[in-house]
């Protein structure tokens, strides 16, 4: 990591991954059926958009470890959710199964991003 280089959670490679991944499913579920407006395509892109707004909080948080793995956690807990939606919208025919796979890896690599930084916190939290 070049701590250098991360200057706020913009920086953050999980959170471009996220925050394109998020941009993907807004456009694909602009094109699922209307019936699905108030369930499926409002629960995904809320819970995607959380990655990154849960991820962008955890960042300000950082002189307080605890809070900043809690907000992590949050973050962690939202993108597993964004997964699930996936899965429904793929079952449901909604999204193909290709962009599927791909935008569900793209969580397993916010996912484990996230679980790196929650296991060793320590190089990036602040200084008071």
């Amino acid at each position: 990591m070049n701590k250098e280089a991360i200057k706020d959670h913009r920086d953050l490679g999980i959170y471009k991954i996220a925050f394109e991944a998020a941009m993907k499913i807004f456009e694909l579920s602009k094109k699922f059926p209307v019936e699905e407006r108030y369930s499926l395509t409002d629960q995904i892109r809320r819970s995607s958009r959380s990655v990154c707004a849960n991820m962008a909080e955890a960042w300000r948080k950082r002189r307080y470890e605890a809070a900043f793995i809690a907000k992590l956690n949050d973050c962690e807990a939202e993108a597993a959710e964004t997964q699930t939606w996936i899965e429904f919208a793929v079952k449901c025919n909604y999204m193909n199964v290709e962009l599927g796979r791909e935008i569900y890896a793209n969580y397993n690599q916010v996912l484990s991003g996230l679980v790196n930084m929650i296991n060793n916190p320590s190089p990036w939290l602040r200084n008071h």
